[in-house]
């Protein structure tokens, strides 16, 4: 009995799907064009990306031109961003706001063109000039459409994006840190926390410049090493006044330590710890 039911759905099944085949290959050889372009929504509406966008692709030609064109370019591109094309998707977005600036899906198609950049952001150690293009275009949503119901979530799009750029900086930084190339981590970690002065690493970068500055002083020629490690002795207040906490403090005070008995630092035993 149980066999029995199990074929009949599966021929059940089988004649559905056909029929539905033969359905969608109707509707694209068809030349009635309202038609198509009706059942194009309908199998969007039902998720169906692929149908939807084939049908569109091919209505984009044919209704340039006349007061279907912005809706048939939106569609598309949703049928796009649907199938995870995200880079079809964002220029076809573009391309309904250049064409149809007043179209009454501009605001969504502006919102699109950065939520399809942030589908195309890449890793962290990755170039990262698509998160730079995606937090502009998102921002530009912001400014067209303050007062739109999407601001939020615009807003938290680019704050994980500019998340993954300071971390990109800092990877970038470490790099010389973990090469031992002193005096180029230097120069990275300060270009990294000038340029990301809140970001979420800035503990991490801030004790790998100390760190820095500290070896390169004490491995520096004798005319270079004074002041080196003068700077190193800098860093090292403005590390302890931001992290006191920090689980750094405890290797940060011995490169003060050393580095103010070096230099004769006179108040070396006030400022710190023993």
């Amino acid at each position: 009995m149980f066999k029995k039911l199990r074929l009949l759905l599966y021929i059940t099944l089988s004649v559905f799907i056909l029929s539905s085949c033969g359905n969608y290959n109707k509707i694209l050889k068809s030349t009635d064009y309202e038609y198509k372009y009706k059942k194009a929504i309908e199998y969007y509406n039902d998720n169906q990306f692929v149908k939807s966008g084939t049908l569109l692709k091919e209505l984009i030609g044919i209704y340039r031109g006349t007061n279907k064109a912005d809706k048939v370019y939106y569609y598309f591109a949703k049928s796009m961003f649907g199938q995870r094309d995200y880079g079809m998707a964002g220029l076809y977005f573009s391309t309904l706001l250049k064409e149809y600036p007043t179209s009454e899906f501009a605001e969504d198609a502006q919102f699109m063109v950065g939520f399809s950049k942030y589908k195309l952001s890449p890793k962290p150690k990755l170039d990262q000039t698509v998160t730079k293009e995606a937090i502009e275009s998102l921002e530009l949503y912001n400014n067209l459409y303050p007062y739109s119901k999407r601001v939020e979530e615009s807003k938290k799009l680019i704050s994980q994006l500019q998340k993954k750029l300071q971390k990109k900086s800092y990877l970038n930084a470490k790099l010389y840190y973990d090469f031992k190339n002193y005096k180029a981590a230097v120069v990275a970690l300060n270009n990294a926390l000038v340029e990301y002065p809140q970001s979420f690493y800035r503990e991490e970068l801030m004790f790998m410049l100390l760190k820095s500055k500290y070896l390169l002083a004490m491995n520096s020629v004798a005319d270079k090493k004074e002041q080196r490690l003068s700077n190193a002795l800098d860093e090292y207040f403005s590390f302890a006044d931001q992290y006191p906490e920090s689980k750094h403090m405890r290797e940060a005070k011995k490169f003060y330590k050393e580095t103010a008995k070096i230099l004769n630092y006179k108040e070396s035993e006030q400022l710190i710890d023993e």
